[in-house]
């Protein structure tokens, strides 16, 4: 019985111990359950840890150490369960010590985000006032880095004080687009953070560094930022810049072409080369072209395109291809010749500007054709790396690329010139030297052998390789197209002239561009396009004239254009004119009819043909230029639409014929005559004297001599054939300027 006492005594002894140890284990599971828990809940992200990114970092670390020493906790104390010799209190020891450990590592990040965040306000402090001191926020390079054009002008353009880009993403500030100063302040804030923070994940794709590397270039320069400090992982960046490897730029100018109404003003882009293509012209294979452009939809009608290009209805399209697939397009498929010309920028200034593209280029810029286009964002682009040159500032109201290519070589910018000719220049030269070998008895020419030479389509001959890779060198003399040799592009003129028995005094003005007997030099040949183009007239009438020393509006013309493409010539493409104006005409339906303004539509469609001997450039040494021959022939089916008060049912209706040849007789004198032959129609008439249709034949014949590059003299006459008309000859002698 003692022993069975004995035993139960045992037993309920080990119960109670194997009891107490349980409780004692429990013990410290629920003190790490307690420090974890509040060193966790102490690390949760609230809203300004978000903001501080590094912080959040920091935090995050610490937390990570203290769930290491929870586990480590939570390990030893299982042990101590499963080993009875082991003491509570040691365990307690060992959770104590864990979280000491954890709580140790949170002040140290906490300390050195204390210590971070000083030291950003310190290097803010001082930014802040270094940028004040320069006014760098009015600078005219940060305002073209973030589109603030203050001296820009146009009728479309946006205010002084506000950026043309509305794109958030483009600002760090919600005001940014208006305020520069804000925006610079945003940019130097981040910067700061960035530079200061203990952890610099964050320097990435999305940061400031990686998104504006333009803007912060610039603000090291200005601040004497070190630029070691600045790394960044931009992986995004580094791509593109290496896969542009930009060492050189160049402005590309395709000539006027008038066959697609877009590119009737010429175009202008950016030839990015590489060392390779740097150092040798014709690597075109080791270059990028920047194209900047409208962004049109195609399925728009023609006039509504034009309006929403001019009016800023269309976003710009930046477009950056390999330099061969856009130069081919000029080349083949559109047939114009190309001017490049490099720019005289250092490398590092090359580098700056191809970094602002990087933070510009997907962003939705409205298209201005007419004030922002092409040829002013090349000028914008340079006027970031060189402020004091101003180049915005000094383009007229309306920005044509020629314009831009002349003020670039004004300012001293404009390095070297390169000419490449156009597929059909190439054909046409070859044309030139076989017509040149038969005439001179070398060879004969049959014409088989002229239209192989002419087409496109047996001869292959190009300015680029066979694989559209280089530019192999060519024995083509130099066309008279630079757009450096050109007569400026508006015109004023003041002439005398007699219209019947009544003297009269014009003036007139014209916006731009160029007719068939301006000096040609600079232009393509036989360019004919001008536009807002006004004329009036003072007569000194007889005194028993009703109508004594009046003023009349003798034209205004919106538009009128001739595209001359040859037959005989290497130059694809048809022979084509428009015109859309307000102009005084002759009424021929009535006994002495008088003049009337009227508005006026005009369509012709024809042929042309050129004859005599090209320009000799170099002939001797078998070089000829890719010109046509200078004497020009047409003959054009047209039709008309007029309408206006005075004139008989106040409309007419037209079809006929224009025919004219256009005569180069030396470098300074130009001569061209045409005769129109339209039939109109004004519908029936109750009156017998009054016809409702009838022939009116015209003849005119100009005249034009060079002063020099920006002065002439020209002559015209023209006489109605159309027996009642009253006062059927008009001759003029008027003096021309172009500025």
């Amino acid at each position: 019985m003692s022993i069975n006492h004995n035993v139960k005594a045992s037993v309920k002894a080990a119960a109670y111990h194997s009891r107490y140890l349980t409780k004692t284990a429990r013990l410290p599971l629920a003190v790490v359950g307690v420090l974890l828990s509040a060193q966790v809940s102490a690390f949760l992200p609230t809203p300004s840890s978000v903001v501080e990114g590094d912080a959040l970092l920091a935090d995050a670390a610490s937390a990570d150490n203290m769930i290491a020493a929870a586990k480590a906790a939570s390990t030893l104390t299982s042990r101590s369960v499963a080993v009875t010799s082991v003491r509570p209190s040691a365990t307690l020891s060992l959770v104590t010590k864990a979280a000491d450990t954890a709580s140790t590592n949170s002040l140290v990040a906490d300390k050195q985000n204390k210590s971070a965040n000083l030291a950003a306000e310190q290097l803010l402090a001082t930014w802040r006032q270094q940028a004040a001191t320069q006014n760098l926020a009015q600078h005219k390079s940060w305002r073209r880095l973030l589109y603030f054009l203050d001296d820009k002008k146009g009728l479309f353009t946006k205010a002084k004080n506000q950026s043309t880009i509305n794109d958030p993403t483009f600002f760090l500030t919600a005001n940014g687009n208006k305020d520069s100063a804000a925006e610079l302040d945003a940019t130097l804030v981040a910067l700061a953070k960035q530079i200061t923070m203990p952890n610099r994940a964050d320097a990435t794709n999305d940061s400031v560094i990686c998104r504006f590397p333009a803007r912060v270039n610039w603000l090291a320069e200005q601040l004497d930022i070190d630029k070691s400090s600045l790394q960044a992982d931009c992986p995004e960046l580094k791509e593109w810049m290496a896969m542009l490897a930009p060492e050189q730029l160049s402005i590309m100018f395709a000539e006027e072409y008038l066959d697609n109404p877009i590119s009737a003003f010429a175009h202008t882009l950016l030839r990015i080369d590489s060392k390779a293509s740097a150092a040798n012209f014709t690597q075109i294979n080791h270059a990028y072209a920047l194209n900047d452009t409208v962004d049109g939809d195609p399925d728009d009608p023609f006039v509504l395109y034009a309006i929403k290009s001019i009016s800023g209805g269309y976003d710009n399209r930046i477009e950056i291809d390999p330099y061969p697939e856009k130069l081919a397009k000029y080349l083949k498929d559109d047939e114009r010749d190309t001017w490049t010309y490099r720019l005289d920028l250092t490398p590092a200034e090359v580098q700056q500007i191809i970094a602002h593209v990087w933070e510009t280029k997907d962003l939705e810029i409205p298209y201005y054709f007419t004030t922002d286009n092409c040829a002013s964002e090349i000028l914008r682009l340079i006027d970031v790396v060189r402020p004091q040159q101003s180049l915005l500032d000094q383009l007229p109201y309306v920005v044509v690329p020629s314009d831009v290519v002349k003020l670039l070589n004004d300012e001293s910018l404009l390095a070297s010139r390169r000419y490449t000719p156009a597929d059909s220049s190439v054909r046409q030269a070859q044309l030139n030297q076989a017509k040149r070998s038969a005439k001179l008895g070398y060879t004969t020419l049959s014409k088989d052998e002229i239209n192989n030479i002419k087409s496109e389509t047996v001869n292959s001959a190009s300015s680029m390789s066979a694989d559209e890779q280089t530019l192999p060198m060519l024995p083509i003399a130099t066309a008279d197209n630079d757009p450096l040799d050109r007569h400026r592009l508006q015109r004023t003129h003041i002439g005398t002239g007699q219209r019947g028995d009544n003297n009269y005094i014009e003036i007139g003005m014209r916006a731009g561009f160029h007719d068939t007997l301006d000096r040609p030099s600079g232009y393509p040949q036989f360019f004919d396009l001008e536009g807002l183009k006004a004329s009036l007239r003072i007569y000194d009438t007889e005194d028993d004239n009703v109508n004594n020393d009046r003023i009349e509006l003798q034209n205004f013309t919106l538009f009128r254009g001739r595209s001359f493409n040859p037959d005989n010539a290497a130059k694809e493409g048809q022979t084509w004119g428009a015109s859309i104006e307000a102009t005084q005409i002759n009424d021929g339906s009535q006994q002495d009819g008088a003049a009337h303004l009227v508005g006026s539509a005009t369509f012709e469609y024809g042929k042309s043909w050129v004859f005599g001997q090209p320009p000799a450039v170099d002939a001797d040494n078998g070089k000829l230029t890719g010109e046509m021959p200078q004497q020009l022939c047409y003959t054009l089916a047209t039709g008309a639409l007029q309408g206006g008060r005075g004139i008989n049912k106040g409309y007419r209706v037209g079809a006929g014929v224009n025919a004219g040849c256009r005569y180069q007789i030396n470098n300074r004198l130009r001569a061209q005559a045409e005769l129109q032959l339209p039939y109109w129609y004004h519908g029936s008439s109750d009156s017998a004297e009054v016809r409702g249709h009838y022939w009116q034949p015209i003849s005119t014949i100009g005249m034009h001599y060079d002063i020099d590059k920006n002065q002439a003299l020209r002559i015209k006459a023209s006489y109605d054939w159309q027996d009642r008309v009253e006062d059927n000859d008009d001759i003029q002698l008027s003096y021309m300027r172009y500025f």
